[in-house]
């Protein structure tokens, strides 16, 4: 049986509410939340004028108003459940007590969410770039890209990217796009270019609606661009595979508008993600029988056609129809083929999907989950690898990274960087976790993983007897330095120094400086990485670290020379979470090469203790401490999963959903591909709560 906070939340919760509905809410209110709010909290909280975090407790005076906004009642579940609160040198909660606080909050929770749940939801957006390529070579069945796209991190040479099998190869070919100008480099339609790159917000993704606006100037730009689309020399045969359906003129007499009507209806459910009323078909089949009559090419005309639903709303954006009053309610069919096919795909739904919604059939637990493995075998989720871990593992900074020249000289391999290599790891082991179904611990702590002959000698390692290198035409092992593909082979890890997706060079390197290490860095990355649990940003006035050694720091180290700045009181806090987080991985140099001491002799301090109760000395020890919590880990990690899914932040009443989810996957030994079903069986994921807009995408259109 697994002891953790999790399962003591899904285990007391039930206790809870036969305790709550025994005793009056102002029972448990007055005899057991508010006294310990009195004991352990107001200190800091309300008391002698003291509002930290601008929240005060003693605001809170009866149930009424402790309920009342359950966002802060799941941001003190959090904090007392995770034993970040009360300080470390005030007063602690005895664990029973604790637990009993916890659940009895849980339970205010779960009866404030059943009086009336509210999901967030997620505005009216459009699609960003890459889902916007994915999108148009999905309609079209193109055999080529739209246009390059830089921030999808790798690419895979030799097909070597197998879902459908199972296992992921042993050897695969790579290649670094951002790094590698040649990685460009790949067939796609001449004459289109992208728009702007859309932003990963801050502790988010690429998908969230605050960062997809549409401004006048981008609605122009995207007008041009269906245009150049169609327009392209390569959109022709040769690239398009549903030309004949959809483009080519009918051979032998036809009724040209008659042959228009019939291939504009199928086209535009696919485009527009729906069945289309007649009234929309016509308008099309209009401004096409206009043309005809004029002489234009019934091929030209079908390109017109094309570009205007490349430059509709209904195409452009992304957005459920609202529900009366905001209230909660279960998505339609066509919306969920949507929301699966944007979540595995980052795309369109395919024409599956849309069957088996059009007949009403995919709202079916037996049926989606025969989609939900589908999806996952299907190669078109590499688009789900290629987007979600590089923005989850923030691995987009590795590409700012500048190593000291001087002091790390092996960093800057002929005119190449080895930070093309380093980011191809992680996502490399994340790949596997997800093809082979492998347990998500393995991302903490892995027994195997990809390594090229470059990266091998920065971690300063030998290879394995047992793996067979890739030898040039000399005899010698390719070192995978070239700018066209990268050799990586797969490894087992023996030593847990390394493994996983912490420990490796590429996280190491982005979370340092151009000198040193950055501990408070690395602890903020594993805070709001590994844990989902960001710390807040430093108050305005800190003023920023000092770089270099003062007078008299020479012999002190890295730790020491730091000490000063967690004295500040309303810095202190953060500190205490982050600062063992970061220090933990102070023995991994600027570029990720272990070292025992620092460049004065000094022995690396790197001791702590994980949240309170996990003492480590050594880095193993620390990712043992992690995985003693690996439900915390899970339950951080569907977190992010839930909120790249739904295109939001998560909110309090998503809270209960994600405990469900993280207990369902614990008990199927933490598989990947179980998180992922439990996520979209969610009810945040098959629910909205969308208010209803008064203007319509028709009325946009």
């Amino acid at each position: 049986m697994i002891e953790s906070h999790i399962r003591k939340r899904c285990s007391t919760l039930l206790l809870c509410l036969l305790v709550v509905g025994s005793l009056s809410g102002a029972d448990v209110f007055t005899d057991v939340l508010k006294p310990a709010f009195e004991a352990k909290c107001i200190q800091c909280h309300g008391q002698n004028g003291q509002v930290k975090g601008k929240v005060n407790l003693l605001e809170i005076e009866s149930l009424e108003d402790l309920m009342a906004d359950t966002e802060l009642l799941s941001d003190i579940v959090a904090v007392i459940d995770y034993e970040e609160m009360p300080p470390e040198d005030e007063p602690q909660f005895t664990d029973l007590k604790r637990t009993d606080v916890v659940a009895k909050l849980d339970g205010l929770i779960a009866a404030a969410m059943n009086e009336e749940k509210v999901y967030a939801h997620a505005p009216i957006r459009r699609m960003n770039r890459f889902q916007y390529n994915n999108a148009v070579i999905d309609l079209f069945d193109l055999d080529c890209n739209v246009f390059t796209l830089p921030e999808r991190m790798m690419r895979v040479h030799g097909g070597s990217f197998k879902p459908e099998t199972g296992v992921m190869a042993d050897r695969v070919q790579v290649g670094n796009r951002p790094l590698g100008k040649s990685q460009m480099i790949e067939p796609r339609l001449v004459g289109v270019a992208a728009f702007p790159q859309d932003l990963r917000a801050e502790h988010g993704y690429d998908v969230q609606a605050d960062h997809l606006s549409l401004s006048p100037l981008l609605m122009e730009q995207f007008l041009k661009l269906s245009q150049s689309i169609t327009g392209s020399r390569d959109f022709s045969p040769k690239y398009v595979r549903t030309w004949d359906q959809f483009f080519a003129e009918p051979k032998g007499d036809y009724d040209g508008i008659t042959e228009v009507r019939d291939r504009l209806k199928p086209f535009l459910g696919r485009a527009f993600r729906a069945p289309v009323e007649n009234a929309v078909v016509e308008r099309y089949a209009s401004y096409a029988e206009l043309q005809l009559e004029q002489g234009v090419a019934f091929t030209d005309v079908m390109k017109s056609l094309a570009a205007a639903a490349l430059a509709s709303p209904k195409f452009l954006y992304l957005y459920e129809e609202g529900s009366e009053g905001g209230k909660v309610e279960s998505l339609s069919d066509f919306e969920l083929a949507s929301r699966l096919s944007f979540f595995f795909w980052g795309s369109i739904p395919d024409q599956e999907l849309f069957d088996l919604a059009a007949a009403g059939e995919l709202n079916k637990p037996a049926t989606l989950e025969v989609q939900i493995d589908r999806m996952l075998k299907d190669r078109k989720v590499k688009r789900f690898c290629d987007s979600f871990p590089t923005q989850w593992l923030q691995l987009d900074r590795i590409i700012s990274a500048i190593p000291d020249p001087k002091k790390y000289s092996n960093f800057y391999y002929s005119k190449y960087r080895k930070s093309m290599h380093m980011a191809m790891e992680p996502l490399l082991i994340f790949e596997t976790v997800l093809i082979e179904n492998l347990p998500v611990i393995q991302l903490i702590d892995s027994d195997f993983t990809y390594r090229s002959t470059m990266l091998q000698q920065s971690y300063e390692e030998e290879w394995p007897e047992e793996v067979e290198l890739p030898r040039g035409k000399n005899g010698k092992p390719i070192g995978g330095g070239g700018v066209a593909a990268l050799h990586f082979n797969r490894i087992p890890v023996t030593d847990r120094r390394y493994g996983g997706v912490i420990t490796n060079a590429a996280v190491m390197t982005m979370t340092s400086g151009p000198e040193r290490t950055q501990p408070i860095t690395r602890g903020a990355w594993m805070a709001s990485v590994i844990f989902n649990n960001p710390p807040p940003p430093p108050p305005a006035d800190v003023p920023p670290l000092d770089e270099g050694e003062k007078p008299g720091e020479e012999h002190l180290t890295l730790r020491e020379r730091l000490a000063a700045h967690r004295e500040r009181s309303d810095c202190k806090g953060c500190h205490e979470k982050i600062d063992p987080l970061g220090f933990a991985l102070e023995n991994y140099d600027p570029v990720g090469v272990w070292r025992d001491a620092y460049e004065n002799g000094r022995e690396v301090d790197m001791e702590g203790t994980l949240f309170r109760k996990y003492e480590f000395n050594n880095v193993i020890g620390f990712k043992d401490a992690i995985l003693a919590e690996k439900d915390r880990f899970t339950r951080g990690f569907a977190g992010h999963l839930l909120s790249f899914a739904l295109a939001r932040e998560l909110g309090a009443a998503d809270q209960l959903a994600l405990d469900a989810i993280a207990e369902a996957t614990a008990e199927n030994d933490y598989r990947m591909q179980t998180l992922l079903k439990q996520i979209v069986f969610s009810e945040p994921f098959r629910s909205k709560s969308n208010p209803k807009n008064n203007l319509s995408l028709a009325e946009l259109e």
